[in-house]
């Protein structure tokens, strides 16, 4: 990682009522020009107005049935009484619990939207089988489950909800009264949940995954969680006279400009810290939202998220990336943001406005890129290579080679004949990385509250190897970064950790288990990874309490 900071070429402030946004650039006439341009072909009144035509021909079809996010904060607006009376009903038994059934932009929206209003929301997000037990057996007489699943076939969403029908019914307890589903109009879901007499909310089917969070998908779990809904919307229509204004001053504009610009001039990373900010979360949501938007075609702008403005890849950081802290103005400086690149950002606004002037921003730097933001072109790849495990498709892996609790395996063609331990064998991964242009892409596949600490790699990792370090719990990230990882630049290296449970789950009426099912996603997404070329390490400890094993090697 670069020691010193290349001065911005220059810092604009578009303020208003509701917002502030410092934007830091190198090259002024690049961003100026671009910034004008946008404003000169009205993409933001464009894009307000839902015109399909701004991503080119190729994206018309999609963008076309993907763009309602636009008009949320207030479309949304009648499903709030209905939300309130729910919460009410629940109080009145007794249920206080909520757990969220979902991945991707299903669960990452309410996470920090809970997170924002200090309120208890359970994200089950996860085939882990010790995580989805412990969701499952903690307080069950005061839960209510929100199902919530876009296609109405996620397969993990689907097995944790096969899990508390199971638990409910263990229990005594009627499922009808504890079980409420979100999804889109005429999907799977939506039948059998009403066939089963189960609550049901639907989201619009004009908004994609990653911009639902102003839709059902967002606000039903975030609402009977005990979250200000309403609040929530009206700090998003606060802003969004200014972002649908064919302005210089335009936020998303800027925003979009500036990740668009520096991405095209190099800059492919975005640095995304807190500085005092409520929803500290924040930065998970916007790594799904711009990382499974703009990467593919082999381009695209890769997140990385950190822990502070001090911590590695911000402080110290790297001149492939763009650095963008998001707090109170009060809390942070346009001069404690020192990017080697040149291009940064502070931004401060509520969280409702946050999440519009990104999903704008991120629309924006699609144009500027020259791909679709609307599209996942390889999510699926690796949902298919799991299928195919659990159908006892595809070689059974072997082992390279087992350093005491721990099992390595390895993609072809890169691993040194003859490595024999976990230390040898990452630090041959890491030699595959390009100094310049490369990234590492640590993947946990565990309990994500239990292994917590295996987080602490990624700060390590980003000293040791002075490169940008993402972190992501599985299976959640194949949701988010997963597209990234397969369709973006081909930079990674990526390091799986997997583990034995301390005791597997069946998934019921399923011919597989929880832990079955992980381990299919793990190796799914590595052989797909491979087949892109991508060098893949994993690492599978033996029990839970062999994980510092890994901890030893990686620190």
């Amino acid at each position: 990682m670069s020691n010193s900071s290349v001065p911005a070429g220059g810092w604009h402030v578009a303020q208003g009522d509701h917002h502030e946004l410092h934007v830091g650039y190198r090259d002024e006439a690049a961003y100026t020009a671009a910034v004008r341009a946008l404003v000169d072909d009205k993409v933001a009144s464009r894009l307000a107005a839902r015109d399909h035509t701004l991503w080119g021909p190729a994206a018309e079809d999609e963008a076309g049935k993907r763009l309602a996010w636009v008009g949320l904060s207030e479309a949304s607006r009648s499903m709030i009484s209905d939300i309130a009376e729910l919460e009410v009903e629940l109080r009145e038994q007794e249920i206080y619990r909520v757990v969220l059934c979902g991945m991707g932009g299903s669960s990452l929206a309410p996470e920090v939207i809970c997170q924002c209003d200090e309120v208890e929301l359970v994200v089950l997000d996860s085939s882990d089988p010790d995580f989805v037990r412990s969701a499952v057996e903690q307080r069950l007489e005061e839960t209510v489950v929100v199902v919530s699943s876009k296609s109405g076939g996620t397969v993990e969403t689907d097995s944790q909800r096969r899990a508390f029908e199971k638990a409910f019914a263990d229990a005594g307890i009627d499922a009808t009264e504890r079980i409420v589903v979100v999804t889109d109009p005429g999907s799977p879901l939506e039948k059998s949940a009403r066939e089963a007499g189960y609550r049901v909310f639907l989201a619009d089917p004009e908004v994609g995954g990653r911009y639902s969070a102003l839709t059902a998908f967002g606000l039903v779990p975030s609402g009977l969680a005990g979250a200000n809904v309403a609040e929530l919307l009206d700090q998003a229509e606060a802003i969004r006279p200014a972002l649908e204004a064919d302005s210089v001053d335009n936020p998303g504009l800027r925003l979009g400009a500036l990740l668009g610009v520096a991405n095209l001039a190099g800059a492919d990373k975005l640095a995304l810290t807190s500085v005092g900010a409520p929803y500290s979360g924040f930065g998970d949501w916007v790594e799904q939202l711009v990382a499974e938007s703009t990467g593919k075609d082999g381009k695209g702008i890769l997140p990385v998220v950190v822990d502070s403005l001090d911590a590695p890849n911000f402080t110290p950081n790297t001149p492939d990336e763009v650095l963008v802290a998001f707090g109170p103005a009060h809390a942070q400086r346009a001069d404690k943001i020192r990017p080697s690149s040149g291009w940064g950002a502070t931004i401060d606004a509520s969280l409702g406005a946050q999440m519009l002037l990104w999903e704008y921003a991120t629309a924006v730097a699609g144009r500027i890129i020259g791909i679709n933001p609307f599209d996942q072109p390889d999510v699926e790849s690796a949902k298919a290579a799991a299928r195919e495990m659990l159908d006892g498709g595809g070689a059974t892996p072997q082992a390279a080679f087992t350093d005491g609790a721990v099992a390595v395996f390895a993609s072809d063609g890169w691993l040194p004949e003859g490595t024999a331990t976990v230390a040898g064998a990452v630090e041959a991964l890491l030699a595959q990385l390009d100094g310049k242009r490369g990234y590492v892409a640590v993947q946990a596949y565990l309990d994500r509250h239990r292994d917590a600490r295996l987080a602490a790699v990624r700060d390590r990792l980003a000293v040791r190897t002075g490169r940008p370090v993402t972190f992501g719990w599985g299976p959640r990230f194949l949701h988010s970064t997963g597209q990234y990882h397969k369709g973006g630049p081909a930079t990674g290296v990526y390091l799986q950790v997997t583990g034995q449970p301390e005791a597997d789950l069946a998934v019921p009426d399923r011919p597989f288990t929880f832990h079955e099912f992980i381990t299919a996603q793990a190796v799914g997404d590595g052989r797909v990874l491979a087949d892109e070329g991508r060098p893949v390490l994993r690492l599978h400890v033996s029990s839970p309490a062999d994980l510092d094993a890994v901890l030893g090697v990686l620190g």
